[in-house]
């Protein structure tokens, strides 16, 4: 079977509908892509203009209080903190000036599995009215105070992982929470009318599939904004280092198992995923199987995708941020 090809029907069945059908039914054809300024990166196809343009940034500088087995601080590694000497709105006003246009503000975890963003919140009114800017927050566990917190500041979106197995909370995050509490969060954000980013994280628990289709079932039941779907990528330095990333069919076999089970909802393949040859089938398989978008595209990406009838657009910001393209946000279209 070829790569979105669907399955031959049983006698006497109806013929099922493939990924890509389901969304062609429902999307323009059109396929995203998306190069924030997250990392420098350019292929042959797309050099971006600006590689500032939206940043992230952390405001717990290195600090995480769960050390978790797939990251261990490395991915905070890479964000602007904070300074002791600035807040939230002095950073970005710095960054402003040096031609960032949005952030991700993130951070470590507390033990109770959330990002500690309320000190911050009462920046974020005047980061976006007085200097512009786009604020989508990476949230973690989310509590009551922390969502009314963030409706109150007006964030443009929020970002979590969606975990769907208690086993990985425990042994990957080291949180003693339940799945319950990820659908919690989601409710939680639904109630304040915020737009809701659900990541899921493929091959988490040590490079296997575990609670995704679970996390699936759980984001599929909430009005959420973008799905972004990333793949586990065993870093240096972790207790994951050895591993290899999880296998490539099984991934690919999800992302038709998402549009399928999310027919309307805007899907993205976010930043992280392998390199190399494997980078390049996952994305010949996101534009394939139906996803709606790809973030730092292999080489070739964007060409395979005009070639399967889609015309390329371009973004130099995050892949959650799929409502701004309406009004105009740094986007290129490329002719087929």
């Amino acid at each position: 079977m070829t790569t979105g090809q669907a399955a031959a029907p049983a006698a006497g069945s109806a013929p099922a509908i493939s990924p890509g059908e389901v969304r062609r039914a429902n999307f323009p054809d059109v396929m995203d892509f998306y190069a924030p300024g997250l990392k420098r990166w350019q292929t042959p196809e797309w050099v971006p203009e600006n590689p500032r343009r939206f940043l992230p940034v952390s405001v717990t500088g290195s600090a995480c209080a769960l050390s978790c087995d797939h990251c261990q601080t490395k991915v905070l590694d890479g964000m602007i903190s904070v300074r002791a000497d600035e807040d939230l709105f002095a950073l970005a006003a710095r960054l402003k000036a040096q031609g960032s246009e949005g952030l991700l503000v993130s951070g470590g975890s507390t033990r109770t599995g959330g990002v500690p963003l309320l000190p911050h919140l009462r920046h974020v009114p005047r980061i976006r009215e007085e200097l512009g800017m786009k604020v989508i927050v990476h949230s973690g566990v989310v509590s009551p105070a922390l969502a009314a917190g963030l409706a109150a500041a007006g964030v443009d979106g929020v970002m979590l992982d969606i975990i769907g197995a208690d086993q990985t909370l425990h042994e990957v995050y080291h949180l003693d929470l339940t799945t319950a509490d990820m659908d919690r969060s989601l409710a939680l954000l639904a109630g304040e009318g915020l737009r809701i980013i659900p990541h899921i994280v493929l091959g988490l628990h040590y490079g296997r599939f575990l609670g995704e289709h679970r996390a699936l079932e759980m984001v599929a039941r909430y009005p959420v904004s973008t799905l972004i779907l990333v793949v586990l990528v065993p870093l240096t330095g972790t207790p994951m280092a050895h591993l290899p990333p999880p296998p490539a069919d099984e991934v690919t076999q999800f992302f038709g198992t998402a549009r399928l089970a999310a027919p309307t909802t805007t899907i993205n393949l976010g930043c992280a995923r392998p390199l190399g040859p494997m980078k390049t089938e996952l994305d010949q398989a996101a534009i394939d199987l139906g996803l709606n978008g790809i973030a730092y595209p292999a080489d070739g990406a964007i060409a395979y995708a005009r070639s399967r009838g889609l015309r390329p657009r371009l973004y130099e910001y995050c892949c959650s941020l799929t409502w701004t393209g309406d009004d105009g946000y740094a986007k290129v279209e490329v002719d087929a």
